[in-house]
């Protein structure tokens, strides 16, 4: 079922790539799932850190519950304006977000997040839904979700941050 192992940027991060349109990559914060759960549900925040480094973010529409619609654009320091079409699938409080991205190339993420000794593990799989769409997309998906999960992790060290001041 593994077929590659993906080592990138910051020698602690690994992209798993899993059968033929899977990719599935984690790592562990340093804070509360009840705090990385805030992240991936409070839109400011979500917009603060989802996608690749240098990317910002305008949401149009965010409506956070199980077949709420969250359409919003990526802004990529190029300049070209990215368009994304999502829906919420499934939320279930500190544990998992489930999300279908339903343009350009159709996938399913899933992110769950763990206590492991009061730090969270989260775990981001992204399932595309056909292989000619993962092979397209492979190379630029492996280095954004890892980008996005360093972003990730620099909203919760700040969040971390403004609780123990």
């Amino acid at each position: 079922m593994l077929d590659t192992l993906s080592k990138i940027v910051e020698g602690e991060v690994r992209t798993l790539i899993l059968g033929e349109n899977e990719l599935m990559a984690s790592r562990e914060y340093d804070v509360s799932q009840e705090l990385v759960f805030r992240a991936w549900t409070t839109p400011d925040l979500l917009a603060k850190w989802w996608g690749p480094k240098g990317f910002k973010n305008t949401f149009h529409e965010c409506d956070m519950r199980p077949g709420g619609t969250w359409k919003f654009t990526m802004h990529g320091p190029d300049g070209v304006d990215y368009p994304n079409h999502n829906v919420f699938v499934e939320f279930v409080p500190t544990e998992r977000v489930v999300i279908d991205h339903l343009n350009v190339h159709e996938f399913r993420v899933t992110a769950t997040f763990e206590d492991i000794d009061g730090r969270t593990k989260v775990t981001f799989r992204q399932r595309f839904k056909k292989k000619e769409e993962f092979e397209k997309a492979k190379p630029i998906c492996i280095e954004a979700n890892e980008q996005q999960l360093d972003r990730l992790g620099k909203v919760l060290a700040e969040l971390a941050d403004s609780f123990v001041k």
